[in-house]
């Protein structure tokens, strides 16, 4: 989307005026004034050792084969694999076990989740963690498990009816694991696809976002999982990101297209369908 891309004052205005006649736009924070704040943390992860060399070398390929598909003008018409190479670099920040199955290394941004996660619990909050990858929560599943932190987990595979026991179980402070009826659940881990919509789950006031999406709506929609009416406490809000990675650069095409929605319409939609071969290779830069 050009505008987005080259920040088009002009044509922004341009674009506010035809719209104008046909919109009534009504934002959350004017309409429900009565919600608790919402604070949104940007937490930046260094990649370090094994997992940075292996995110070099992917890089180095992605930018080699993206290339090459613009020089010889099949980029068009091979989107989807150009995409596969941006979504493996993406796996390689959460965890390179996603891509690597020997890989037996640390992760710096599983480092910073649990982090954030056992600060939460120790401080009888409850949180949600979102991952577009149901393989890295499954991950962070085995951690929980590891530091015996008790936890729910909804993904594609949930059923309708197992979805609603879920949500009502963490909202009413009971439990379903029968070895600790007295200890309530404080994490539920959240597929981005499958739990973005159509829960209520107001019991939290933590939510952590794993990795960035190309589509920052979707991110919010999650969001208004716990940022809703119902809510009583005030919403800490933590996006991980891999410092000096793609990752980076696509918390910074969510702002812009933010910054854009704001000034016109929101729109729910797929970013990376708008990009350009260029602007996909300053992606990379």
């Amino acid at each position: 989307m050009a505008i987005v891309r080259d920040r088009d004052e002009e044509k922004m205005e341009s674009l506010r005026r035809q719209v104008a006649p046909f919109m009534l736009r009504r934002l959350k924070r004017n309409v429900l004034k009565e919600l608790p704040e919402k604070t949104e943390t940007v937490i930046y992860a260094k990649l370090e050792g094994e997992q940075q060399k292996l995110y070099k070398a992917n890089l180095a390929r992605a930018k080699l084969e993206i290339g090459k598909e613009i020089k010889e003008g099949g980029f068009e018409s091979n989107k989807i694999a150009i995409l596969a190479l941006l979504t493996r670099l993406r796996q390689v920040c959460c965890h390179p076990s996603l891509c690597y199955e020997e890989y037996k290394m640390g992760s710096s941004k599983l480092d910073a989740c649990m982090e954030i996660i056992e600060e939460a619990v120790s401080g009888e909050h409850k949180v949600l963690v979102f991952s577009q990858f149901t393989s890295m929560l499954e991950i962070i599943e085995y951690e929980l498990k590891k530091n015996k932190i008790l936890y729910y987990k909804l993904t594609g595979s949930t059923t309708k009816e197992k979805r609603a026991q879920l949500a009502e179980a963490f909202n009413n402070e009971s439990n379903e694991i029968e070895d600790n009826e007295d200890d309530p659940v404080k994490v539920f881990l959240i597929s981005l696809k499958a739990g973005g919509t159509g829960l209520n789950l107001t019991a939290a006031d933590v939510v952590i976002h794993y990795d960035p999406w190309w589509n920052f709506a979707a991110q919010n929609q999650a969001t208004d999982r716990a940022h809703r009416i119902g809510q009583q406490k005030n919403l800490q809000v933590y996006k991980i990101i891999a410092e000096d990675t793609i990752e980076e650069k696509i918390l910074k095409l969510q702002e812009s297209k933010k910054d854009l929605a704001e000034a016109v319409i929101t729109e729910n939609e797929n970013l990376i369908a708008h990009l350009s071969g260029k602007y996909l290779m300053e992606l990379l830069e």
